[in-house]
């Protein structure tokens, strides 16, 4: 595995493999790997012939009194894990390289109306720092192809607008959740769960599951069952940060009639935002 700091040095050895005719697929990544990111490079080296991941923990998407000095940063571990998954390229620059003029300067890309709502809603200009990231990535880049995990519903269905909007050429993939055995969704946030805690916290996953099988079941009291599973969170201890019964493809309110929905949650351990969703598609 080549590992990279500078954007130049990356355009010039791709430029080589795209002169070989060969095909890129990328995995953006903010650090502190676990087996979910390293599942997205898995499929990114299956449809793939050259595999890009980046490690760039990025202020513009943290907000005020969020963890952006605290996240985990842990290279070492995390390029070892890289190198066992056969990535072939890893970019890791600093804030220098990524934002020259410096983040006040930096012009922004913003989708609106999808990300207003959910984690946009508890997360003002999240959504703006991802979404603007991603986009400079992308065109340092220029991947075939690029993989993201699908614990970030609501991030993947605006990348996907996102290159829609702005004619992007490249294949967005999704990534399934990779879970605990108890059911909670692998996140780089939840070293941060306390022990007290960790018996308890699948109780997101197991709330999001119970309204997807209650709306299987032919519920359509889509208000009821959001207000049960949100107390079904507060008893088990954590704040409910959000709980919506949405349209898979806009992320508005699910109507009775949608066919595709998601049914996403957001709760706060003491350390810890934590994020889920489950789909269903009916027919």
């Amino acid at each position: 595995m080549q590992v990279f700091h500078h954007i130049q040095s990356l355009r010039d050895a791709l430029a080589k493999e795209r002169a070989a005719g060969k095909r890129i697929g990328f995995v953006p990544t903010m650090g502190n790997l676990h087996d979910a990111h390293i599942e997205l490079v898995k499929i990114a080296k299956r449809n793939c012939d050259v595999v890009v991941t980046s490690i760039f923990v990025n202020p513009l998407q943290f907000g005020l009194n969020e963890d952006w000095d605290k996240y985990p940063r842990t290279l070492a571990a995390d390029s070892a894990k890289l190198e066992a998954a056969h990535c072939d390229y890893l970019f890791c620059p600093n804030d220098k390289e990524i934002y020259p003029n410096g983040m006040a300067e930096q012009t922004r890309v913003i989708v609106p109306t999808m990300t207003d709502v959910l984690c946009g809603a508890s997360r003002p200009g999240h959504f703006e720092g991802v979404t603007t990231v991603v986009t400079k990535l992308f065109n340092i880049v220029q991947p075939d192809e690029a993989v993201f995990g699908v614990k970030d519903f609501q991030q993947l269905a605006v990348i996907r607008r996102m290159v829609e909007d702005l004619c992007i050429p490249i294949k967005i993939v999704a990534g399934d959740i990779v879970r605990e055995a108890d059911g909670l969704a692998m996140s780089s946030r939840n070293g941060f769960i306390t022990a007290d805690e960790r018996p308890r916290v699948a109780q997101l996953s197991r709330s999001l599951n119970w309204v997807k099988q209650e709306i299987t079941n032919g519920r359509r009291d889509f208000s009821t069952l959001v207000e049960t599973a949100k107390e079904q969170i507060l008893n088990a201890g954590f704040k409910v940060d959000y709980l919506s019964i949405c349209n898979s493809r806009t992320l508005e309110m699910a109507a009775h009639d949608d066919k595709e929905i998601t049914i996403l949650g957001a709760m706060y351990t003491q350390g810890a935002r934590l994020i889920d969703n489950v789909s269903l598609v009916l027919s």
